[in-house]
Protein backbone atom coordinates (compact mmCIF):
# COMPACT_ATOMS: atom_id res chain seq x y z
CA UNK A 1 0.00 0.00 0.00
CA UNK A 2 1.08 3.64 -1.03
CA UNK A 3 2.87 5.31 2.10
CA UNK A 4 2.41 9.50 2.47
CA UNK A 5 4.41 11.49 1.44
CA UNK A 6 6.01 13.46 4.74
CA UNK A 7 8.84 16.02 4.48
CA UNK A 8 10.90 16.11 7.31
CA UNK A 9 11.95 19.15 8.99
CA UNK A 10 15.49 18.64 7.72
CA UNK A 11 14.24 18.80 4.57
CA UNK A 12 11.49 21.34 4.48
CA UNK A 13 14.06 24.40 4.21
CA UNK A 14 15.17 23.00 0.93
CA UNK A 15 11.13 22.45 -0.10
CA UNK A 16 10.83 25.94 0.45
CA UNK A 17 13.42 26.83 -2.18
CA UNK A 18 12.60 24.44 -4.52
CA UNK A 19 8.63 25.35 -4.64
CA UNK A 20 9.97 29.53 -5.27
CA UNK A 21 11.63 28.32 -8.78
CA UNK A 22 8.98 25.67 -9.56
CA UNK A 23 10.75 22.77 -8.75
CA UNK A 24 9.17 20.95 -5.71
CA UNK A 25 7.42 18.76 -8.00
CA UNK A 26 10.78 17.08 -8.94
CA UNK A 27 11.15 16.63 -5.04
CA UNK A 28 8.05 15.42 -4.21
CA UNK A 29 7.86 12.80 -6.71
CA UNK A 30 10.93 10.84 -5.74
CA UNK A 31 9.49 10.54 -2.24
CA UNK A 32 5.45 8.95 -3.39
CA UNK A 33 5.58 5.42 -3.20
CA UNK A 34 5.70 3.44 -6.09
CA UNK A 35 4.25 0.39 -4.76
CA UNK A 36 0.51 1.32 -4.79
CA UNK A 37 -1.36 -1.98 -3.86
CA UNK A 38 -4.31 -0.04 -3.23
CA UNK A 39 -7.59 -0.83 -5.10
CA UNK A 40 -8.21 2.21 -7.67
CA UNK A 41 -10.60 4.10 -6.39
CA UNK A 42 -12.73 6.67 -8.64
CA UNK A 43 -16.07 8.73 -7.64
CA UNK A 44 -18.82 8.48 -10.01
CA UNK A 45 -18.24 11.72 -12.18
CA UNK A 46 -18.19 15.53 -11.38
CA UNK A 47 -19.78 18.18 -13.11
CA UNK A 48 -16.86 20.53 -13.50
CA UNK A 49 -12.73 20.23 -13.38
CA UNK A 50 -9.89 22.70 -12.33
CA UNK A 51 -8.12 23.30 -15.24
CA UNK A 52 -4.42 22.94 -14.13
CA UNK A 53 -5.73 19.33 -12.46
CA UNK A 54 -6.83 16.90 -14.80
CA UNK A 55 -5.39 14.40 -17.38
CA UNK A 56 -6.30 13.19 -20.85
CA UNK A 57 -5.66 10.74 -23.26
CA UNK A 58 -4.14 12.28 -26.19
CA UNK A 59 -5.86 10.71 -28.88
CA UNK A 60 -9.80 11.43 -26.76
CA UNK A 61 -8.07 14.84 -26.31
CA UNK A 62 -7.93 15.36 -30.20
CA UNK A 63 -11.31 13.97 -31.05
CA UNK A 64 -13.00 15.81 -28.82
CA UNK A 65 -11.98 19.48 -30.39
CA UNK A 66 -8.78 19.86 -27.92
CA UNK A 67 -9.00 23.93 -26.41
CA UNK A 68 -11.01 26.26 -28.12
CA UNK A 69 -8.57 27.96 -30.53
CA UNK A 70 -10.44 31.61 -29.72
CA UNK A 71 -9.86 31.89 -26.16
CA UNK A 72 -7.44 33.86 -25.11
CA UNK A 73 -4.72 33.24 -22.63
CA UNK A 74 -6.57 31.60 -19.47
CA UNK A 75 -9.94 31.37 -18.23
CA UNK A 76 -13.08 29.37 -18.56
CA UNK A 77 -11.62 26.73 -20.39
CA UNK A 78 -11.75 23.82 -18.02
CA UNK A 79 -15.54 24.63 -17.92
CA UNK A 80 -15.64 24.67 -21.52
CA UNK A 81 -14.09 21.47 -21.90
CA UNK A 82 -15.95 19.77 -18.68
CA UNK A 83 -19.82 21.05 -20.78
CA UNK A 84 -18.06 19.47 -23.77
CA UNK A 85 -16.77 16.00 -22.34
CA UNK A 86 -19.91 15.03 -20.40
CA UNK A 87 -22.56 16.60 -23.30
CA UNK A 88 -20.10 14.34 -25.97
CA UNK A 89 -20.18 11.55 -24.34
CA UNK A 90 -17.32 11.42 -22.32
CA UNK A 91 -17.12 11.27 -17.88
CA UNK A 92 -14.82 13.27 -15.75
CA UNK A 93 -13.79 11.19 -12.84
CA UNK A 94 -11.86 11.99 -9.56
CA UNK A 95 -9.37 9.36 -9.21
CA UNK A 96 -8.65 9.56 -5.20
CA UNK A 97 -5.23 7.61 -5.66
CA UNK A 98 -3.62 9.91 -7.81
CA UNK A 99 -1.22 12.58 -7.47
CA UNK A 100 -1.11 15.95 -8.94
CA UNK A 101 1.12 18.76 -8.28
CA UNK A 102 -0.11 22.18 -9.21
CA UNK A 103 2.55 25.50 -8.86
CA UNK A 104 1.39 28.53 -9.06
CA UNK A 105 3.61 31.61 -10.18
CA UNK A 106 4.08 34.54 -7.94
CA UNK A 107 3.30 36.44 -11.47
CA UNK A 108 2.41 35.53 -14.76
CA UNK A 109 4.50 35.63 -17.42
CA UNK A 110 1.94 36.98 -20.01
CA UNK A 111 -0.57 39.69 -20.50
CA UNK A 112 -4.27 40.02 -20.25
CA UNK A 113 -4.59 42.04 -23.66
CA UNK A 114 -7.86 44.26 -22.42
CA UNK A 115 -7.14 43.65 -18.95
CA UNK A 116 -7.75 40.34 -16.87
CA UNK A 117 -11.76 40.98 -16.75
CA UNK A 118 -11.86 41.22 -20.25
CA UNK A 119 -10.28 38.35 -21.34
CA UNK A 120 -12.54 36.05 -18.80
CA UNK A 121 -15.65 37.33 -20.30
CA UNK A 122 -14.60 36.53 -23.70
CA UNK A 123 -13.73 33.34 -22.95
CA UNK A 124 -16.67 32.91 -21.11
CA UNK A 125 -18.95 34.01 -23.46
CA UNK A 126 -17.78 31.98 -26.28
CA UNK A 127 -18.72 28.97 -24.06
CA UNK A 128 -21.75 30.13 -23.09
CA UNK A 129 -22.74 30.91 -26.76
CA UNK A 130 -21.49 27.19 -27.70
CA UNK A 131 -22.26 25.22 -24.96
CA UNK A 132 -25.49 26.27 -22.55
CA UNK A 133 -28.12 26.87 -25.06
CA UNK A 134 -31.42 28.62 -23.66
CA UNK A 135 -29.13 28.31 -20.43
CA UNK A 136 -26.93 30.93 -21.10
CA UNK A 137 -29.47 33.82 -21.06
CA UNK A 138 -29.26 33.04 -16.76
CA UNK A 139 -25.73 33.60 -16.91
CA UNK A 140 -25.88 37.01 -19.08
CA UNK A 141 -28.65 37.89 -16.56
CA UNK A 142 -26.34 37.05 -13.17
CA UNK A 143 -22.92 38.44 -15.57
CA UNK A 144 -23.94 41.20 -17.83
CA UNK A 145 -20.67 42.16 -18.29
CA UNK A 146 -20.22 39.13 -20.29
CA UNK A 147 -22.41 40.48 -22.79
CA UNK A 148 -20.66 43.41 -23.79
CA UNK A 149 -17.22 41.78 -24.87
CA UNK A 150 -16.63 40.89 -28.49
CA UNK A 151 -16.41 37.12 -28.67
CA UNK A 152 -15.42 36.20 -32.09
CA UNK A 153 -16.21 33.55 -34.15
CA UNK A 154 -17.64 30.46 -32.95
CA UNK A 155 -19.58 29.17 -35.85
CA UNK A 156 -16.19 26.40 -36.15
CA UNK A 157 -16.95 25.17 -32.59
CA UNK A 158 -20.73 24.52 -33.18
CA UNK A 159 -19.92 22.79 -36.20
CA UNK A 160 -17.73 20.51 -34.10
CA UNK A 161 -20.78 20.15 -31.12
CA UNK A 162 -22.86 19.04 -34.09
CA UNK A 163 -20.48 16.68 -35.76
CA UNK A 164 -19.87 15.21 -32.48
CA UNK A 165 -23.37 14.85 -31.78
CA UNK A 166 -23.61 16.34 -28.54
CA UNK A 167 -26.50 16.26 -25.89
CA UNK A 168 -27.93 19.50 -25.40
CA UNK A 169 -27.04 21.72 -21.84
CA UNK A 170 -30.66 20.69 -20.31
CA UNK A 171 -29.92 17.19 -20.38
CA UNK A 172 -26.32 17.82 -18.25
CA UNK A 173 -28.15 19.84 -16.10
CA UNK A 174 -30.79 16.89 -14.97
CA UNK A 175 -28.60 14.07 -15.69
CA UNK A 176 -25.05 15.05 -14.87
CA UNK A 177 -25.20 18.02 -12.41
CA UNK A 178 -29.16 17.93 -10.86
CA UNK A 179 -27.55 20.08 -7.98
CA UNK A 180 -27.23 23.07 -10.17
CA UNK A 181 -28.05 26.38 -8.85
CA UNK A 182 -29.63 27.39 -12.52
CA UNK A 183 -33.67 27.30 -12.27
CA UNK A 184 -34.94 24.50 -14.68
CA UNK A 185 -38.38 26.35 -15.16
CA UNK A 186 -39.29 29.81 -14.08
CA UNK A 187 -41.82 32.87 -14.86
CA UNK A 188 -38.90 35.47 -14.41
CA UNK A 189 -35.10 36.07 -13.71
CA UNK A 190 -33.77 39.04 -13.22
CA UNK A 191 -34.15 41.67 -10.70
CA UNK A 192 -37.49 42.06 -8.39
CA UNK A 193 -37.72 45.87 -8.38
CA UNK A 194 -40.28 47.77 -5.86
CA UNK A 195 -42.49 50.67 -7.48
CA UNK A 196 -42.49 53.34 -4.62
CA UNK A 197 -39.00 53.22 -3.46
CA UNK A 198 -37.59 51.93 -6.69
CA UNK A 199 -35.53 49.04 -4.70
CA UNK A 200 -34.75 45.88 -5.80
CA UNK A 201 -34.61 42.43 -3.66
CA UNK A 202 -30.94 41.57 -2.28
CA UNK A 203 -30.14 38.32 -0.88
CA UNK A 204 -26.62 40.72 0.60
CA UNK A 205 -24.47 37.79 0.47
CA UNK A 206 -26.43 36.40 3.41
CA UNK A 207 -26.77 32.69 3.98
CA UNK A 208 -29.13 30.48 4.76
CA UNK A 209 -31.80 31.05 7.67
CA UNK A 210 -30.98 34.62 7.04
CA UNK A 211 -33.27 37.70 6.05
CA UNK A 212 -33.46 38.58 2.24
CA UNK A 213 -32.70 42.65 1.82
CA UNK A 214 -33.38 45.28 -0.31
CA UNK A 215 -30.70 47.89 -1.63
CA UNK A 216 -30.85 50.52 -4.73
CA UNK A 217 -31.19 48.48 -7.95
CA UNK A 218 -27.44 48.55 -10.03
CA UNK A 219 -28.31 46.57 -12.66
CA UNK A 220 -25.71 44.22 -12.22
CA UNK A 221 -26.84 41.00 -11.27
CA UNK A 222 -25.23 39.09 -8.59
CA UNK A 223 -26.79 39.10 -5.53
CA UNK A 224 -30.34 41.10 -7.07
CA UNK A 225 -30.99 38.07 -9.64
CA UNK A 226 -34.11 36.56 -8.46
CA UNK A 227 -35.89 33.94 -10.37
CA UNK A 228 -39.77 33.66 -10.33
CA UNK A 229 -40.10 29.79 -10.76
CA UNK A 230 -42.70 27.69 -12.28
CA UNK A 231 -43.26 26.34 -8.76
CA UNK A 232 -44.24 29.86 -7.82
CA UNK A 233 -40.95 30.16 -5.17
CA UNK A 234 -39.08 33.74 -5.27
CA UNK A 235 -35.63 32.03 -5.32
CA UNK A 236 -32.17 33.37 -5.33
CA UNK A 237 -29.42 30.99 -5.84
CA UNK A 238 -30.59 27.37 -4.11
CA UNK A 239 -32.49 29.57 -1.54
CA UNK A 240 -36.28 30.24 -1.45
CA UNK A 241 -37.95 32.96 0.21
CA UNK A 242 -39.98 31.42 3.62
CA UNK A 243 -42.40 33.28 5.89
CA UNK A 244 -43.70 30.89 8.99
CA UNK A 245 -46.22 33.28 10.13
CA UNK A 246 -47.92 36.83 9.77
CA UNK A 247 -46.36 39.88 8.92
CA UNK A 248 -43.14 37.79 8.80
CA UNK A 249 -40.02 37.85 9.01
CA UNK A 250 -39.35 37.03 5.39
CA UNK A 251 -36.03 34.68 5.66
CA UNK A 252 -34.01 32.87 2.58
CA UNK A 253 -34.18 28.83 3.61
CA UNK A 254 -33.40 25.80 1.31
CA UNK A 255 -35.81 25.29 -1.42
CA UNK A 256 -37.75 22.23 -0.66
CA UNK A 257 -40.80 22.69 -4.11
CA UNK A 258 -43.28 21.56 -1.64
CA UNK A 259 -44.58 24.95 -1.86
CA UNK A 260 -46.68 25.92 1.89
CA UNK A 261 -44.53 28.70 3.43
CA UNK A 262 -42.69 29.45 0.09
CA UNK A 263 -45.40 29.71 -1.97
CA UNK A 264 -46.11 33.50 -3.37
CA UNK A 265 -48.67 34.10 -6.23
CA UNK A 266 -47.85 36.69 -8.85
CA UNK A 267 -50.80 38.92 -10.20
CA UNK A 268 -49.45 40.65 -13.22
CA UNK A 269 -52.04 43.01 -13.39
CA UNK A 270 -52.05 44.52 -9.75
CA UNK A 271 -47.94 43.57 -9.11
CA UNK A 272 -48.41 42.24 -6.19
CA UNK A 273 -46.68 39.33 -5.00
CA UNK A 274 -49.23 37.83 -2.35
CA UNK A 275 -47.68 34.99 -0.02
CA UNK A 276 -50.04 32.44 -0.04
CA UNK A 277 -50.45 30.61 3.48
CA UNK A 278 -50.14 34.19 5.11
CA UNK A 279 -52.90 35.75 2.43
CA UNK A 280 -50.27 38.66 2.91
CA UNK A 281 -48.29 41.10 0.35
CA UNK A 282 -44.51 41.65 0.04
CA UNK A 283 -43.99 45.32 1.08
CA UNK A 284 -41.71 47.84 1.42
CA UNK A 285 -39.38 48.11 4.50
CA UNK A 286 -40.64 49.51 7.71
CA UNK A 287 -39.03 52.30 9.63
CA UNK A 288 -37.15 49.97 11.93
CA UNK A 289 -35.24 48.28 9.29
CA UNK A 290 -35.16 49.64 5.99
CA UNK A 291 -32.82 47.31 4.82
CA UNK A 292 -35.39 44.25 4.78
CA UNK A 293 -38.84 44.08 2.92
CA UNK A 294 -41.75 43.31 4.64
CA UNK A 295 -45.23 41.29 4.40
CA UNK A 296 -48.35 43.31 5.35
CA UNK A 297 -52.33 42.82 4.58
CA UNK A 298 -52.68 43.09 0.92
CA UNK A 299 -53.94 46.75 0.28
CA UNK A 300 -53.60 47.74 -3.14
CA UNK A 301 -50.70 50.49 -2.49
CA UNK A 302 -47.67 51.44 -4.81
CA UNK A 303 -45.48 49.96 -2.18
CA UNK A 304 -46.43 46.41 -2.53
CA UNK A 305 -45.93 46.35 -6.54
CA UNK A 306 -43.45 44.68 -7.61
CA UNK A 307 -42.06 44.94 -11.41
CA UNK A 308 -40.43 41.17 -11.95
CA UNK A 309 -37.80 41.77 -14.82
CA UNK A 310 -37.88 39.33 -18.15
CA UNK A 311 -41.73 38.26 -17.03
CA UNK A 312 -42.78 35.79 -19.59
CA UNK A 313 -46.22 34.04 -18.78
CA UNK A 314 -45.52 30.31 -19.81
CA UNK A 315 -42.39 28.38 -18.09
Amino acid sequence: MGKAVIISKDDQEKMKELFKINQFNLMASDMIALNRSLPDVRLEGTPTMAGGLFSIHRNYFEEIGTYDPGMDIWGGENLEMSFRIWQCGGSLEIVTCSHVGHVFRKATPYSFPGGTGHVINKNNRRLAEVWMDEFKDFFYIISPGVVKVDYGDVSQRKALRESLQCKPFSWYLETVYPDSQIPRRYFSLGEIRNVETNQCLDNMGRKENEKVGIFNCHGMGGNQVFSYTADKEIRTDDLCLDVSRLNGPIVMLKCHHMRGNQLFEYDAQRLTLRHVNSNQCLDEPSEEDKMVPTLRDCRGSRSQEWLLRNMTLSA
